[in-house]
């Protein structure tokens, strides 16, 4: 078992790397945990490298990962979600209820009340000034109840394909916005989008 410092600063990581797509500095760590000086931080991060809970980049500012947490909770990895043009899939269903191929753990504050919570793989660049880039890993609540802005999980009816994009209602339309000025947006009528879900986190792929 890890001792308090550690742990909780392995807590704190693993939460702000969720909501904020990268991982924190050693000062992000030494403000939030209360630490007296950035070495203490260090030490502790050395603590946290030698057990194997997380592995360090030291050339990199923010190179910190996580490999291992004490108190986690699974959640199912259900495959890929386009990040650019829609991918076809045969059914909604099909789409939505496959097996999970993988899974990723999680710390248990970042649930709170939420159920149902499944993760995706992104393929491609659409959304990548959203942070969101090729190979990353989306954390998406079910939910009927998004407002504009939402980056969700969108199902098309009529061309049985999904994709991931930022929502907004215009009307009796849907612009689905992707993140890159490269791309042009997707115009669809609201009866022909289902909404499957929202993104609460992203897991960044470090090359």
């Amino acid at each position: 078992m890890l001792k308090d410092k550690p742990q909780k600063i392995l807590a704190f990581i693993a939460k702000f790397q969720l909501e904020h797509s990268y991982p924190p500095t050693i000062r992000d760590i030494q403000a939030a945990c209360s630490i007296s000086s950035t070495s203490v931080v260090n030490y502790n991060l050395n603590i946290l490298q030698t057990e194997g809970y997380l592995t360090r980049s030291g050339n990199v500012s923010r190179g910190i990962e996580i490999t291992k947490s004490e108190d986690t909770q699974g959640i199912p990895i259900h495959g890929s979600i386009a990040a650019g043009e829609p991918i076809e899939v045969p059914s909604q269903e099909s789409w939505s209820s496959v097996d999970a191929i993988d899974s990723l753990n999680l710390p248990p504050e970042f649930f709170s009340k939420k159920k149902g919570i499944y993760a995706l793989r992104v393929k491609g660049i659409s959304m990548i000034d959203a942070l969101v880039d090729d190979g990353d890993v989306v954390i998406i609540e079910p939910t009927d109840y998004i407002t504009n802005g939402d980056m969700i999980v969108a199902w098309l009816k009529l061309e049985s394909s999904v994709t991931l994009k930022r929502f907004y209602k215009e009307n009796n339309y849907v612009r689905l916005q992707p993140a890159n000025p490269l791309m042009e947006p997707i115009y669809v009528s609201a009866e022909n989008l289902d909404v499957q879900g929202k993104v609460i986190g992203i897991i960044r792929h470090m090359n």
